[in-house]
């Protein structure tokens, strides 16, 4: 028997773009045993209801998070407006949609240029974020900002985008999609990455359901779970899960691949068939119930919780987020036992870790 060794890996490690901390228990080059540390960059955002106005908390929920920051902040505003009972315009529910799928193609482009520096394949990167750009420039025409946005309000959204524009994005979509399809045939058929890929952290569809995971990880692995099947400004564009079977890195990124072109689908469905009227409705008084919404992060399901006082004031009692990563990180742990420490960056990056989101 060969002698055990703890190795710690991170918080602060190259391939990682997050403070995940392992404490990997090694047994000559395979790990035994992966055993989590968090809190590293809890920062008590939940805890600020007490002091934000329920119109103000949606700019502090949108910071829990750079990547996800959009979806936060449509998250926390459906809640409460579920938590009040308010039906917002359809136009501005399908602004949302558009928003949120433009934030899904900017975090799966980011995720793929981080998987491929952690297989050292640096001009592949380079290009995935070279792409990304073009994501970001619309997203700041559209809402003013690249990483926080700040375009959803509790009763609609906070500016609206012209008919002939959102026609423009659909075209600057299917000129840099050329561009992605060379980029993701690399991924899914370059042979140095296949090696790296295939096979590798395998989760079958029973773990992955012991273990509830959620997004890109629970798809990959053949459960057809997406909060977006739920929605019902999805399911007029007739959305339908992307699913693979494999349960291994090479699917969890074929999965993330998939959904980027269905992304710039749902997109140009939405703008085909964007309703006129106004974004948004008055809000008056203040939160008394409670309520709940659920959301599909680029990561996964994520899940909100609003409360407010039995008497109602202008503040909420409670705000709770559920993130994808959270729900997660059981599975990581679970595929890391038995691999290659070579192949514990993969892993820990297949499942597009979010620290920042799961430590409020």
């Amino acid at each position: 028997m060969g002698k055990r060794t703890i190795i710690p890996f991170g918080p602060q490690h190259p391939v990682l773009p997050e403070p995940v901390h392992l404490d990997l228990v090694i047994e000559d080059e395979k790990v035994v045993e992966a055993i989590p540390s968090i809190g590293f960059i809890h920062r008590g955002l939940e805890k600020l209801v007490e002091k934000k106005e329920y119109t103000e908390m949606v700019y502090v929920i949108e910071r829990i998070c750079g990547i996800c920051s959009f979806g936060h902040g449509w998250g926390y505003c459906g809640a409460v407006e579920n938590a009040m009972g308010i039906q917002i315009p359809e136009r501005a529910e399908a602004m949302r949609t558009i928003w949120h799928e433009l934030s899904r193609l900017h975090s799966h482009l980011l995720w793929l240029g981080l998987l491929a520096d952690g297989f050292g394949f640096d001009s592949l990167f380079m290009h995935c974020w070279r792409i990304r750009e073009t994501i970001l420039d619309i997203l700041e025409e559209t809402t003013g900002g690249r990483v926080i946005f700040s375009v959803c309000k509790v009763g609609g959204i906070r500016k609206d985008v012209d008919n002939d524009y959102l026609k423009g994005i659909v075209e600057k979509l299917h000129a840099i999609e050329d561009d992605i399809r060379s980029l993701t045939t690399v991924f899914m058929n370059d042979t140095s990455v296949k090696n790296r890929l295939c096979g590798v952290g395998v989760l079958s569809k029973e773990e992955a359901l012991d273990l509830c995971t959620v997004g890109p990880m629970a798809r990959a692995s053949g459960i057809e779970l997406d909060m977006r099947v739920g929605t019902p400004s999805y399911q007029k564009l007739g959305f339908e899960p992307i699913v693979r079977t494999e349960g291994d890195c090479y699917a969890r990124c074929a999965v993330r691949i998939g959904e980027i072109f269905q992304s710039i689908e749902l997109i140009e469905k939405a703008v085909e068939e964007m309703p006129d009227g106004p974004i948004e409705v008055a809000v008056k008084g203040n939160v008394e119930g409670e309520a709940t919404f659920r959301l599909e992060q680029p990561r996964g399901g994520a899940f909100y919780y609003a409360k407010g006082f039995e008497k109602g004031t202008k503040f909420l009692e409670r705000m709770r987020v559920r993130t994808p990563t959270n729900m997660n990180i059981p599975a990581m742990t679970k595929m890391l036992q038995g691999c290659d420490l070579a192949d514990v960056p993969m892993i820990v990056l297949t499942i597009d870790p979010c620290i920042s989101c799961t430590e409020r």
